[in-house]
C-alpha cells in the first residue's frame, strides 16, 4: 500500500516560513554571542529571500484576490521591516541599542504575519484554482533561490524591480556570506 503525498501549496509554504520565522526570533531572543549573531544571520537570510518572493509572486496573485489596498498594505509594511531589518544588521547584536530595536521589530514582523495569515491568505485560498497555488508555491522556491540574502530596501518592492535586482544583489549577498563564514571557521 501507497499514500501518495499531496504536493505543498503556496500558503502552506509561506505559513511553514511563518514558524520558522517565529521560531528564529525565539532562538536570537534566548542567545548570547556567536550563537545569537548565527540565528540573527539566518532569520536575515529567511525574511530577505521571504519578503522578496512574496513581492514577485505572492502579492501579485493576491491583488486580484484580496484587493489593491491589502496588498498595498503589506508591501508598506515589508518596506518599512526591510529598512529596520538593514539597520539591525548595520547596528550587530552586541551593540547595547539591538535587545529594545529588536523587539520593535519583531513586534512589527509577527504582525505583519498576521495580517496576511488573515486577510490575504484566505482570500487567495478561496478564490485561486487550488493547481496554481501548488504552481506558485514552486514560482515561490525558484524566486528564493535568486534573492537576496539580505535586506536591500532601496531596491524596491515590487516585482520588477525584485527580477532586475534581486540576482545581483542575491550573488553579492552570498559571496559576502561565503568570506564571513569562512573568517569565522577560521578564527574559532
Amino acid at each position: 500500500m501507497t499514500t501518495v503525498q499531496k504536493e505543498q501549496d503556496v500558503i502552506e509554504l509561506l505559513l511553514s516560513q511563518h514558524q520558522q520565522i517565529k521560531a528564529l526570533f525565539t532562538r536570537v531572543n534566548q542567545s548570547t554571542g556567536e550563537q545569537k549573531r548565527d540565528a540573527f544571520h539566518e532569520l536575515t537570510r529567511l525574511l530577505a529571500v521571504h519578503e522578496s518572493a512574496e513581492e514577485q509572486v505572492v502579492h501579485p496573485a493576491a491583488r486580484d484576490d484580496a484587493g489593491d489596498a491589502v496588498v498595498e498594505a503589506r508591501l508598506e509594511e515589508e518596506n518599512m521591516a526591510k529598512r529596520a531589518l538593514a539597520d539591525l544588521y548595520d547596528l550587530g547584536v552586541d551593540s547595547p541599542d539591538f535587545d529594545v530595536r529588536f523587539a520593535g521589530f519583531e513586534a512589527a514582523v509577527l504582525s505583519h504575519a498576521l495580517h496576511e495569515e488573515q486577510e490575504e491568505f484566505p482570500q487567495l485560498r478561496t478564490k485561486t484554482d487550488p493547481d496554481r497555488l501548488i504552481r506558485m508555491a514552486g514560482a515561490v522556491r525558484a524566486a528564493e533561490a535568486v534573492s537576496p540574502t539580505r535586506p536591500h530596501p532601496n531596491a524596491g518592492e515590487n516585482p520588477v524591480a525584485n527580477l532586475i535586482a534581486g540576482p545581483p544583489l542575491a550573488i553579492f549577498d552570498k559571496a559576502r556570506d561565503a568570506v564571513r563564514d569562512w573568517r569565522q571557521s577560521h578564527n574559532d
